[in-house]
């Protein structure tokens, strides 16, 4: 079972590079981070658990930046 999660966090992250939106993009990051953190611990690698979260921390920055930039541009 947790092996699903390596393998679906790693295709949810590879095809995020080819998502346009930039939202979106960050989005489906943001899933298959989740998705590989779930495995991370699962194996107990604590160095790929430390970069996942460093990972899902930058993406959810990234995110609020452009809810951020978006609310700015509706004043």
């Amino acid at each position: 079972m947790t092996l699903i999660f390596g393998i679906a966090g790693l295709l949810i992250a590879s095809f995020a590079i080819w998502v346009k939106s930039e939202r979106r993009q960050d989005s489906w990051f943001l899933a298959g981070s989740i998705c590989l953190l779930i495995y991370s611990i699962s194996i107990g690698d604590k160095i790929f658990i430390i970069l996942q979260l460093v990972f899902i921390v930058s993406v959810l920055v990234e995110i609020f930046k452009l809810k951020k930039k978006r609310d700015g541009v509706k004043k």
